[in-house]
């Protein structure tokens, strides 16, 4: 259909624009029209940008017919020697190569030597830099000297007075032979004595030791922490022990070795397999771990095993070892050991936690379902922790296995582990190291602040829901940080919102909005060691994104159909962005590409602005109609300052001082009806067909309100217009425009609304749910900014909910009434 022939049958529905808005359908087209060569195409398609599918990952985002990983077992002893605080162990390794290539080496992560003086992490540190690991420093400038916090100082001597990093010996195949080995940074290439093709499998067994890194003051993700006022002389430890053991790389179909140097932000990039394990350790430690404990008979008591089994039908958690059992344990020391045995089958990682600080308590957790009916929840503390890690850690667990689980698959294992040590939130199989504490006071209490109650809930949700992602959907954390970390922010956000809705969990689409207009930021899928703000970037964002596309684009069956359809595709598998992006197209039917291309791959935001409203009535054309009504829009113009100026100063028109000269036209204004008017009514009426008079009459029945909205893309992210529309009435209706109506001009749209009812207001994205940045924007017309002015003295971070409400109700009112028994004091 041609232009003019498209405007012309419009016009007809139409007829004319009332008020002063007077543009035919070509004019408008070309007010919005993009000035040649500058066209953005928001909604380009990702397949150019995606990886081609192939056999091993398909185009549907599903693994392929030829799909493929490795497998590697471990069988490792390890001792811990509290005293001098070092690790020492032996490993056997057994490597199933699965993929189609033949490999002449293995690399191995040895993640320990992060924190010699020689690291690449080390001797590239940018002091005072962005996206800094560790304690505090200031880079300092012209105005300002550079300064050193006395944290770092402590990191530095911390570095300098022990050795750190791995030393590694007697590396020999299964039949004792040496094998050559390169140490590079973080990461050791063994070489094979003959090559290992595909299907075939090798093994070899090396020696390791290092020293453990004191936590606080490097700033790791395990270590040991000491605890000085303890009873016992020379004070305790808690040790924490995660990438404890040199660990295979991964050797993937898109990258081949995931061999990166370990810089401390980015994590890591592992092989499932099957572990077997024993730590001998102090005999009068509580040993947390990865996996199913072998031997209880030879490091439990009976009483302990006995409160395990009553654990497992429990209402609440059970005390596996007491508060005061463990308050007495930690008074002693002893310098036998004990052996504690550990298996785990098709884990991706492995890590514990040992002390004689531990209270230990557990609950059963009965899932259902065939793959593990069962699962114990466990949660370690020492008396730091409570009474708040007793209350609410191991019940935090539970309530986020139920939720995950309805989102994605039940969960596998048979444990999940909360364990309280130095490190402030970090995950590994069935087991999390978790902060949060609680202050001791005066009177010998312990309380803790709103603060740090929601802390420890939200850093066991998150940490145990890592527990799926990406210990279970395998994927690559060093390259692509937002594959776990957002998926897992996005489903916490879920669970802790579920668990507690008025607690700022900090998913909401609208707390990202700072970060979204910033000026330093990088897309989310940069690679992490290059992200400036990595806890905005690839937590708060991605999920945010997916919440955006759960509650406002897709909608909630259609998102959580696709989300568990990719969660179950590639459980115990290694998935990458395209798989996701396809995944979610393929099971929901919805194209995101223009969604993935925005969110992900730029730092674009959202700003979209309503800059005007048309308001339009109907023309009938019957100028008996017509004609008064415009008579009336006259009417209500404001009248000329000079005339009114004038008037109020007594001043006579003409016409006035000489209303004895009159003629036709002082009776008759421009808005008379003649019947060359009516005539030429009569004639365009009897020149329609009839549907275009059943429209016209139809249209003149209704006497509907027609309103023209026109948008800016002010922020360069397209996304859906969500409208709320308040009447004259004061009834009030959302509208729902979808993004594409930006495919063809990204910049600046104008849409046509249809209402029964006269408009009195008008806002964008009223329940603030598409990330806005600004939101004074929106208001048509624009609203008066809410503000207030406030007298106000600085206060320390922490706000409300920083208080620890639990102490300060204790404080007695001071008042200027001296107390009863004060003696009389003379001036």
């Amino acid at each position: 259909m041609s232009p003019n022939r498209l405007a012309r049958r419009l016009s007809l529905c139409c007829l004319a624009l009332g008020g002063s808005l007077l543009l035919s359908l070509p004019a408008l087209a070309d007010a919005i029209r993009q000035t040649k060569g500058d066209f953005d195409d928001k909604f380009r398609q990702l397949e150019d940008s995606l990886p081609t599918a192939n056999t091993w990952r398909n185009a549907a985002g599903q693994p392929g017919h030829e799909y493929w990983q490795q497998k590697v077992d471990y069988r490792i002893s390890a001792t811990l020697d509290e005293e001098n605080r070092r690790l020492t162990g032996t490993q056997g390794v057994s490597y199933q190569n699965n993929s189609p290539d033949t490999l002449t080496y293995l690399w191995l992560q040895l993640d320990q030597n992060i924190f010699r003086a020689d690291s690449m992490a080390e001797m590239s540190e940018d002091f005072g830099g962005v996206g800094r690991r560790g304690p505090a420093v200031e880079a300092g400038s012209l105005d300002s000297p550079a300064r050193l916090s006395l944290d770092e100082l402590r990191r530095q001597q911390a570095m300098a007075d022990v050795a750190m990093g791995y030393e590694i010996s007697n590396v020999r195949d299964s039949r004792g032979n040496p094998l050559d080995y390169t140490i590079v940074g973080t990461l050791m290439r063994i070489d094979l004595s003959a090559p290992l093709r595909s299907g075939q499998s090798t093994q070899f067994n090396l020696d390791f030791a290092f020293n453990i890194v004191e936590e606080d003051a490097v700033s790791a993700r395990s270590g040991y922490e000491h605890f000085p006022d303890d009873a016992r002389e020379g004070g305790n430890d808690i040790f924490l022990l995660a990438q404890w053991f040199p660990r295979l790389a991964a050797y993937t179909d898109y990258e081949g070795w995931t061999n990166k140097e370990f810089l401390g932000r980015g994590e890591f990039t592992l092989e499932f397999g099957d572990y077997e394990v024993e730590m001998t350790v102090p005999a009068d430690h509580i040993v947390s771990s990865t996996g199913v404990l072998n031997n209880p008979a030879q490091v439990l008591s009976t009483e302990q095993r006995a409160r395990l089994t009553a654990a497992e039908t429990a209402q609440r958690p059970l005390f596996i070892v007491t508060p005061q059992e463990a308050l007495e344990n930690e008074r002693e020391g002893t310098r036998e050991t004990k052996t504690w045995r550990f298996s785990a089958q098709n884990v991706r990682d492995f890590a514990w936690a040992s002390s004689r600080k531990f209270i230990w308590d557990a609950k059963g957790h009965r899932q259902g379902g065939n793959v593990r009916p069962f699962v114990m929840a466990m949660s370690f503390y020492p008396k730091e922790g409570e009474p708040l890690w007793s209350t609410y850690s191991t019940e935090a667990i539970i309530h986020t296995l139920e939720v995950y689980s309805r989102f994605t698959f039940d969960y596998p294992y048979p444990t999940a582990q909360s364990v309280n040590g130095p490190v402030g939130g970090m995950e590994y199989p069935m087991i999390t190291f978790n902060g949060p504490r609680t202050t001791l006071q005066d009177d010998g209490s312990r309380t803790y602040s709103l603060a740090e109650k929601q802390f420890l809930i939200g850093v066991v949700i998150h940490e145990i829901g890592h527990g799926y992602f990406p210990m279970i959907v395998n994927s690559d954390e060093r390259q692509w940080t937002w594959m776990d970390e957002g998926l897992n922010s996005f489903l916490d956000g879920v669970a802790g919102r579920e668990w507690d809705p008025d607690v700022p969990w900090g998913v909401e689409p609208a707390d990202i909005t700072d970060y979204m207009r910033s000026q330093d930021q990088v897309p989310i899928m940069t690679q992490s060691d290059s992200i400036s703000r990595l806890g905005p970037n690839a937590y708060s964002k991605p999920a945010a994104a997916l919440n955006i596309l759960r509650e406002t684009i897709m909608g909630r069956d259609l998102f959580d159909f696709a989300f568990q359809q990719y969660a179950r595709l590639w459980m115990f598998k290694r998935p990458t962005p395209a798989d996701f992006f396809r995944t979610m197209e393929e099971a929901s039917g919805i194209d995101l590409d223009w969604f993935w291309r925005g969110w992900f791959y730029s730092t674009d935001h959202v700003d979209i602005a309503l800059e005007r409203v048309f308001e339009m009535r109907l023309d009938t054309e019957n100028p008996d109609i017509d004609f008064e009504r415009r008579r009336a829009e006259d009417a209500a113009k404001p009248a000329s300052l000079f005339v009114q100026r004038n008037a109020a100063a007594g001043l006579q028109t003409w016409v006035e001082r000489n209303p004895d000269v009159r003629d036709f036209y002082d009776e008759n204004d421009r808005f008379t009806v003649t019947n060359k008017e009516r005539n030429a009514y009569n004639d365009f009426l009897e020149g329609l067909e009839d549907w275009e008079r059943q429209a016209l009459e139809r249209a003149i029945a209704e006497d509907k309100h027609y309103y023209v909205l026109e948008f800016a893309n002010l922020g360069g992210l397209v996304m859906p217009i969500i409208l709320g529309v308040t009447y004259e009435d004061a009834s009030s209706e959302d509208i729902y425009i979808p993004a594409e109506i930006w495919r063809r001009s990204p910049e600046r749209v104008r849409k046509l609304i249809v209402v029964d009812k006269p408009v009195a207001s008008i806002v964008v994205d009223p329940y603030w749910e598409t990330a806005d940045v600004d939101i004074e924007n929106n208001h048509y017309p624009r609203r008066l900014i809410p503000s207030r002015v406030e007298a106000f003295k600085a206060q320390g971070s922490g706000g409300l909910t920083g208080r620890d409400l639990m102490q300060d109700i204790k404080t007695e009112l001071e008042t200027d009434e001296p107390a009863a028994d004060a003696e009389a004091v003379t001036p």
